[in-house]
């Protein structure tokens, strides 16, 4: 149990900063990496995100902090947590494709790809992945107990409002009134009741 703890606790640490990084670099950016172009995009953003894993890695154990050992009530708890963030997850899937979560259609020459989400999951949040990320990187710290995957995991619900934000800004520059009107009708992260 130690062994996944610690694995967990390490993949929390340092994947996802760099994870989250990505998106500061490509949102404020975008026409740039438009002409940069996909592949250099993508090559780029790679390079720089397994260095960021790398260098985070190499200091793992550092970032780690305290090793508050295991608890059963903690992993009842990473179930729950773990559960919710799949069941959002198989919801989320059905919608936004690999080619929309590598953020392909921001890439295009005109800004002009893809479309606005608006079916199942998306008709009840606008943004159920970054929600599920939230859950899931909780799910993680708790199951890891590890000092410092809860300090990445409490600055994670943060870290991605900015970046959807940002999004959002992007957004409503590509869609225009379609996603205004989305925004009006669509909670960002909490559903409404029926």
């Amino acid at each position: 149990m130690d062994t996944a703890r610690y694995v967990f606790g390490v993949l929390v640490v340092t994947c996802l900063p760099p994870g989250l990084l990505w998106w500061f670099l490509v949102h404020p950016f975008i026409t740039f990496w438009r002409r940069v172009g996909r592949v250099g995009t993508l090559v780029t953003m790679a390079i720089v995100g397994l260095a960021g894993v790398a260098g985070l890695v190499a200091v793992r154990d550092r970032l780690l902090l305290t090793d508050y050992g295991t608890h059963p009530t903690l992993l009842v708890l990473a179930a729950i947590l773990g559960t919710a963030s799949v069941r959002i997850a198989l919801k989320r899937k059905k919608y936004l494709t690999t080619r929309i979560l590598a953020g392909l259609p921001e890439l295009e020459p005109d800004g002009d790809g893809g479309h606005v989400l608006k079916e199942g999951i998306y008709g009840r949040i606008r943004h159920p992945r970054y929600v599920e990320i939230i859950v899931g990187t909780a799910a993680y710290a708790v199951f890891a107990n590890y000092l410092g995957a809860y300090i990445v995991a409490a600055l994670t619900a943060p870290t991605i409002h900015l970046i959807v934000l940002l999004e959002e800004k992007e957004l409503k520059a590509r869609f225009g009134a379609e996603y205004e009107e989305y925004m009006a009708t669509v909670p960002r992260y909490v559903p409404r009741r029926r």
